[in-house]
Parts: C-alpha cells; structure tokens; sequence
C-alpha cells in the first residue's frame, strides 16, 4: 500500500508538471542509455525516481556544489539550457545546487557562506561538480575568487566531499587552458588533487562542453542508485565506461562508407552530399571514445557528424597527462593530423614531406648537372661492360653477358 501510495504520489507531480507517465518512462530509459545500461533497466531508474523524488520532497535533496575554475561555462549552459521537462529536469529535483557562481541568483558574501555552510554541515555527503581548468599559476593566483586564489577553494569543497566531477575537458586536463604556452599552468582536478594529497574520488566527464545527459548520468548512479564513488564502472582514465568505453567511430552512422573506401575530400562536394565518411576532412572519430553517436544532443535530435561536421575530438583529454589535452592533441581541426612541435615553430607532417621530396628532387637535378659536366651523359666517360667482380669469377658471373664484351674487358685489364 505504502509502495501504491508513493507512486500514486509521485504520478501527481508528474502531472503538475505536464509529464505522462510514458513520457516519464521515455526519459527513464534516456537516463539508463546515458549511463551506460540498456534501455531495459528503465524500470529500475524509474522505481529510483519515485521513492528518491518523493523523499526530496520532504526534505532529503541531496546537496551540491558546482564550482567554476578557469572555464566559459560552456558546460553549464549545456546543462542549464535542457528542454523540459526532460531527463534533467526530473533528476534536479533531488539535488540542492548550494552553489553555483553561474546559476545562483544571490552573490558575494552570502554565496561563499552557502558554500562554507554545505561544506562544514555536509561532510563527505555531498558532491562537488567543478568545471573548467584549474590554475596554479603564479601561486594560484592566475584565478581569484571571494579574494583568495581559485585552488584554494577547489582545496577546501574537494577534500570533504563524497565525489568530485570534473566536468569538461578543461576540469579534465586544462583543455583550452592547457594548450600551448600554458602560460597560467593550467591542469585537471583529478591530477591537481593528487598533487595536494587528496584521495576524493573524481568522475571525470569530458566534452566540450560536456553532454548535459552525461552528468545526469552521473547524478543518477550517484544519487538515485545509491552508488559509491568506488562501485562506478569507470575506464582506467576515471570516466564512466557505459559513456567513454567505445570510440565515437563505433557508433558512427557513416562508418558504413568508411568501410567501402567511400569519402568526403572537399567540402560543397557530391560526396558530402552522399554523407560519405568525413575521415580525410580531419575527423577524430577514431581516436576518441564518447557515445556522442547515440546519445547525440538537443534531446537527441542531432550531433556533430550528422550536422556535417568531422569529429573534432573535444572528449580526447587525458588526466593524467595534461599536454595531452585534446585543443593541443587536434588543431588544426580540418587536418588529417595534427601539427608538430619544435619549441615555439609548428608545422604539419605533410608539409615536412613536401619539402623532403623537394630537396631530394633538386639533389638530383644537382646530380643530373654534374653528369652532364663530368661527360659521363655524352659517352665521354667509359662504362663497365662487364662487372669487374663477374670478370675475375666467370664460374660465379651474376650476370649475361656477350663473348666479345668478356673479351674487350679482359684485353682493356678490367
């Protein structure tokens, strides 16, 4: 009865919300895509929607703090700007955004005393999503924020909370920020908190920005399933395996034409009319794993590749190398490969190759010209007709020859 009760409840406030229960389910199953389960286990999110939303609604929001490093917010507005109602929106209702620099209406002081209070009050019961890079330059101090340096407060939210999400590529491994001459030493959290001996799990989501279902993702197995930091099915690199398991190339719906040798060389051309494989373009679907393909964006209207742009491989970033970032590993975005670094002078790989033939093609015009000079092209200068070592071992000769060539050579002592 008790169950009945609860889901009738819930069942209300989906209908204050303009939600069916089909719907409702639809976006249960989106939810378990992005976390990596099949669409089946909709129910068991959905029987965690109930009884977690339900008990939010007496007071048991689960509380987080969302924190903003060296970023654009991309990632933010990626989540903010959802339709709804739709799979965020339903999972927002369980979590209490104490903090947010970008979203939170009040300012100043009463922010950082929201923030210190949820820190010192919820101990290791609550998360922290930070987003953008984190600054260590000029000792922290290439980012300030509420008058102290920006690590400082990453420091203070990261080592009692039960996870951090790094969200973004930049929170991943410095990103934009990272890139080349990295004059404000931009890194990722994971690494920053490992060097100032913090053991707090970290959940690494990268994109940029990030897909705002890849933290719902995170929120739900966290939050809604129950699960600890430690039980999440994460890669070596820290990132949800169901998410960042496979390359974008595996789920890509052109791979078809890349298997048939079938590509898009030119922009504007009939081959990019025919949706043929963006390879040759620069895309980097091969080397980086994201779902994008399956999850795609804007309610899954659309992504990247089949909006007709080649993979740019903003999920490649590595925490634990952070010239690894992906603006570092993929510029220039439109080329098949990425430009090669000799201190502050870039080139491309091909430009190198051309150059390589063009001084071996003036060598030999050099030694066409030396030919040429020394006789040897007009018959001034004498050629072996017979080789000297064939000479000297007829019975082991490697080569045919005619009997008066054998004879000329013997009498002309070679």
């Amino acid at each position: 009865m008790e169950t009945e009760a609860t889901v009738s409840e819930f069942q209300q406030m989906l209908s204050a919300r303009g939600v069916s229960r089909r719907s409702f389910m639809k976006l249960c199953g989106a939810v378990a895509v992005a976390a990596g389960l099949s669409e089946l286990a909709a129910p068991r999110v959905a029987q965690a929607l109930e009884s977690s939303v339900i008990g939010a609604a007496k007071g048991k929001l689960y509380p987080v703090i969302w924190i903003e490093g060296a970023s654009c917010t991309g990632c933010t507005e990626s989540f903010a700007q959802v339709e709804t109602p739709d799979a965020a929106s339903i999972v927002l209702e369980m979590i209490s955004l104490n903090y947010s620099e970008t979203l939170s209406a009040a300012a100043g002081e009463s922010m950082e005393l929201a923030k210190d209070q949820t820190i010192k009050e919820c101990a290791g019961n609550y998360i922290l999503v930070y987003e953008g890079a984190v600054l260590e330059g000029w000792g922290g101090q290439a980012l300030r924020v509420a008058d102290k340096p920006g690590t400082d407060h990453l420091i203070d939210a990261a080592k009692d909370a039960a996870a951090v999400v790094a969200l973004g590529s930049c929170a991943v491994n410095g990103g934009w920020m990272g890139a080349h001459p990295n004059q404000a030493g931009a890194l990722g959290v994971q690494e920053y908190l490992k060097k100032q001996g913090i053991n707090t799990p970290v959940v690494n989501v990268p994109g940029c920005p990030a897909n705002p279902e890849w933290l719902v993702a995170v929120l739900a197995d966290v939050v809604l399933l129950g699960l600890a930091p430690s039980e999440l099915d994460l890669t070596s690199e820290g990132k949800p395996a169901g998410i960042f398991g496979q390359t974008v190339h595996d789920n890509c719906e052109r791979r078809g034409h890349f298997e048939n040798g079938e590509f898009v060389y030119e922009f504007g051309s009939k081959e990019e009319a025919l949706g043929y494989c963006l390879y040759p373009l620069g895309c980097r679907g091969p080397q980086t794993k994201s779902n994008c393909g399956v999850v795609m964006w804007n309610n899954r209207r659309s992504w990247c590749v089949q909006a007709g742009a080649p993979c740019i491989g903003c999920c490649e970033a590595n925490p634990n190398d952070p010239g690894h970032n992906w603006v570092e590993v993929n510029t220039p975005f439109y080329k098949r490969h990425r430009d090669l670094r000799i201190g502050d002078w870039m080139v491309q790989p091909g430009t190198i190759a051309l150059g390589i033939t063009g001084i071996l093609a003036a060598a030999l015009v050099v030694h066409g010209f030396g030919m040429k000079i020394t006789g040897r092209m007009d018959g001034g200068a004498d050629f072996e007709k017979v080789r000297s070592w064939d000479a000297k071992h007829p019975d082991k000769s490697i080569g045919k020859y005619d009997a008066a060539d054998t004879a000329n050579d013997k009498k002309e002592g070679r």
